[in-house]
């Protein structure tokens, strides 16, 4: 964090106090500020609304209302706020409804204290959360079965989106980085950020997580798709 950047402002939702208890403590040390805790749903998009947080990390599975109801409820309400979903593993089937539901990423409630701490800055300026690699893998695994059908725009849209932006788009939707985009497709690191940031523009996106959505809903990736393999849709 730059010193003209403002201290992030953070409600950490799950039905465990010992969680919530860690996260914050975790946060705190690292010049976060958790400004609200929430045991359930209902509490944590009264504490979105009340509080206003640039973040609401938030568990999947909570009583009253679950973490994806109230993810809805927090970004239709307090629309400059980020969500991170929080998951484990015999979770991953919600993983695409997470992002469906406009979260901007997930996290393993075993993260590491410097990953939290840099996935709640990371989301904070716009961007998705977790290294592609991890994104790819746990997206297309359960997209196969998840993935609803294409919205009815969803060809107008793509339409706005040149040759370039399109392939742009896919490979973003198979997880790939910046860097990685810009080997693949011999640019440089500022033109495909020049690019992201107009598929973002033509397309209504808040985030990498809705263009990962996206891709899928289009037809742009498929499950299974190999990254090297750039698809168009006619």
């Amino acid at each position: 964090m730059t010193p003209t950047e403002p201290t992030p402002r953070v409600v950490v939702a799950d039905d465990q106090e010992l969680v919530r208890t860690g996260f914050r403590l975790i946060l705190t040390a690292r010049g976060i500020d958790v400004v609200g805790e929430a045991a359930d749903g209902v509490e944590a998009v009264a504490a979105a609304r009340e509080l206003r947080p640039d973040v609401v990390l938030m568990d999947i599975r909570m009583p009253t209302m679950d973490g994806l109801e109230a993810g809805r409820h927090v970004l239709a309400q307090v629309p400059d706020c980020r969500v991170i979903m929080l998951t484990t593993f015999d979770l991953d089937r919600y993983v695409y409804a997470a992002l469906a539901a406009g979260a901007s990423g997930f996290l393993l409630k075993d993260v590491t204290p410097e990953h939290l701490a840099s996935a709640v800055r990371l989301v904070r300026t716009g961007d998705a959360l977790l290294a592609p690699s991890i994104t790819r893998r746990l997206v297309e695994r359960f997209a196969g079965a998840a993935t609803p059908p294409p919205a009815p725009d969803a060809h107008r849209d793509l339409a706005a989106l040149t040759q370039r932006e399109r392939e742009v788009l896919t490979l973003m939707g198979r997880g790939l980085s910046n860097s990685e985009l810009a080997q693949m497709l011999t640019l440089s690191e500022a033109t495909v950020k020049t690019h992201v940031a107009r598929i973002f523009a033509k397309l209504t996106l808040r985030d990498r997580a809705q263009a990962v959505v996206v891709a899928y809903e289009t037809g742009l990736v498929s499950p299974g798709d190999a990254a090297g393999r750039v698809r168009q849709r006619r």
